[in-house]
């Protein structure tokens, strides 16, 4: 690993925001876009996760579709970074991902080869270089990281020597664990850890479907699949987060390609449900994203006009859906609800009437 005693670009900036006050109980939205966020179609400020202490994770789109890291603190301020070797090019640039209780954040930058390596960026603003030994050098290739645990393990996947995605886990003093679900023969994706260091994720299987998986510390692997996801190419089941009980957060799609969110157990229980607006269609429905603690869900959903919309979901399975001010109503616009802290505080993004992207910080 290369180990880097401070960010290329580290700036401290005011965020443009608006706040919704709270009235009756009704939960207070922020939105905020980070100064140099382009204004042009998709680009903007999308924010995706956030910790305990209400510090957000994001990266921002700037005019010349470069991705550039940020984190912003419970008092609004926000910090601009990039991973030290981030490419400058479109579509090039630093892409933060999941956030720890301390601050450290980790993600992936795709650099000027558009070759993909990890990153973690401590809560001091000291970045460290992730590669797992072994993985590809090629275009779209490399090592991307995602989860980190309060003991800051990393959980990520990297493109293997057998031309296939595998996933890592890379423990706080650097050392690197890869596996590979039995049966991906397309690829297994880490996506999240908690703090037990569980890891889920997706893998793919020889018809191209996916199907979810936990990683117990130990190592042992099981594999699990939702009620009701389709088996061809393309659909099946996805975990995305996964909380402290070891309870997962996540969607699958169906035979008929419309997605479904879902809420798994630690004893291995599966419940699936539907925000009451989700459409039925082609690549419409409800996508399980974050999950907290106590195992509150927060996510969105596309109705039959493709119009997206955010949702929280109780323990108890009552589901409050949500709108953030400005969104835009047209096909492919709307909000989209993200990561979920242990207070119920949810971030996310929406895309505006222009299809710009904008942060947004939605408070109980």
């Amino acid at each position: 690993m290369k180990q880097f005693t401070g960010t290329a670009v580290v700036c401290i900036c005011l965020p443009c925001a608006a706040g919704a006050p709270a009235q009756d109980g009704k939960p207070t939205f922020t939105t905020f876009k980070v100064a140099g966020a382009g204004t042009g179609a998709y680009q903007g400020t999308l924010a995706e996760r956030i910790n305990t202490a209400g510090v957000i994770g994001g990266h921002y789109v700037d005019a010349g579709n470069v991705s550039h890291g940020f984190v912003r603190a419970a008092n609004g301020k926000i910090t601009k970074f990039n991973a030290p070797g981030a490419g400058t090019g479109a579509n090039q640039g630093t892409f933060p991902y999941g956030i720890d209780t301390a601050g450290a954040i980790v993600g992936y930058y795709f650099d000027a080869d558009n070759v993909y390596h990890g990153f973690l960026r401590a809560a001091s603003g000291a970045i460290t270089t992730i590669d797992v030994a072994g993985a590809g050098t090629a275009a779209y290739q490399g090592t991307l990281a995602y989860g980190i645990d309060t003991a800051g393990r990393i959980a990520g996947y990297y493109f293997g020597a057998g031309g296939v995605w595998e996933g890592f886990e890379r423990a706080a003093g650097g050392a690197i664990t890869k596996f590979a679900v039995t049966g991906a023969a397309h690829g297994t994706y880490a996506y999240s850890i908690n703090t037990a260091g569980a890891i889920t994720g997706p893998y793919y299987n020889a018809s191209d479907a996916s199907r979810g998986f936990v990683r117990a510390a130990s190592g042992t692997i099981t594999t699990f699949e939702a009620p009701g996801a389709g088996t061809g190419s393309g659909q099946g089941t996805t975990g995305e987060g996964i909380n402290t009980a070891g309870t997962i957060a996540g969607y699958y799609i169906d035979a008929s390609d419309a997605q479904h969110g879902f809420v798994r157990a630690a004893a291995g229980t599966i419940t699936t449900f539907d925000a009451s607006g989700a459409g039925t269609g082609f690549q419409q429905g409800t996508y399980g994203i974050g999950i907290n603690t106590s195992g509150a869900i927060a996510g969105y959903y596309s109705d039959a006009s493709g119009l997206n919309h955010g949702y929280v979901r109780a323990p108890s399975g009552t589901i409050d859906e949500f709108e953030a001010p400005g969104a835009g109503t047209g096909s492919g616009q709307g909000t989209f609800g993200g990561g979920i802290n242990d207070a119920g505080a949810i971030v996310g993004l929406y895309l505006d009437a222009s299809n710009v992207y904008h942060g947004f910080l939605r408070t109980p």
